[in-house]
């Protein structure tokens, strides 16, 4: 697949629509109507990464793998280099002390999607656990070879976004559950050592924003104006 010209990701045009999420501790389920807006094809690679930030990865593997070992804060700020490099408005506003960040709605630039927003996305229309067979749309524990691929080896949903679920995990804008976990923020899409339950587009997981895991990575969204 096109991972995009020049290291720039290919954004999809995502339709507006309703979804419904659920949270498991709580038993509660609710409807989140999700505006148009745009998603990367893919997560955020290798070498689109060390384009904007300068910093080389210190594992071996191909520029077209996507990103892993990036915490959440890692993915902030690199939207807003990619922003600032492209002459968009960035999405964030981070403080000085780099502890705390709020989005500007009226921005341009480049952010993480929402839950609600990465959920419709990986759904594209679909109502079961996943938008294909599974073995035919992601990696996972029992066809990667337990370790990373490179982006679009797997077939795309029907708006053409690959690796929705399986080979990394995805950070979201979203709060885990800040009564239970604080600041720990919201991961979806199961990833490349993970077992079929977990590849599918209602799981959850949490994660620290500071931490960094071998098999969590990100994707870029835009805010349609």
């Amino acid at each position: 697949m096109d991972t995009g010209e020049r290291g720039l990701p290919t954004m999809i045009a995502v339709p507006p629509g309703t979804v419904t999420l659920s949270d498991r501790r709580t038993r509660r389920s609710w409807a989140v109507e999700v505006a148009g807006f745009r998603l990367a094809a893919h997560p955020v690679t290798r070498e689109q990464y060390e384009r904007v930030t300068g910093l080389p990865r210190a594992d071996a593997g191909t520029d077209r793998q996507p990103v892993e070992s990036v915490s959440w804060w890692d993915a902030v700020r690199f939207c807003n280099a990619r922003s600032v490099g492209e002459g968009l408005t960035p999405a964030y506003r981070v403080d000085a002390e780099g502890e705390t960040v709020d989005l500007d709605a009226s921005a341009d630039g480049y952010r993480l999607p929402t839950e609600a927003e990465w959920e419709h996305a990986c759904r594209a229309g679909t109502s079961g656990p996943r938008y294909g067979p599974l073995d035919d749309i992601a990696w996972h524990r029992a066809n990667s070879g337990e370790r990373l691929h490179e982006v679009g080896g797997r077939l795309p949903n029907s708006w053409g976004l690959y690796d929705m679920l399986g080979n990394v995990w995805e950070w979201c804008w979203d709060v885990y559950d800040a009564e239970v976990y604080g600041a720990y923020r919201v991961l979806r899409g199961g990833g490349w050592f993970d077992e079929h339950w977990s590849c599918r587009a209602s799981v959850r997981r949490r994660g620290h924003p500071a931490f960094r895991v071998d098999d969590v990575g990100f994707r870029l969204a835009r805010t349609v104006r």
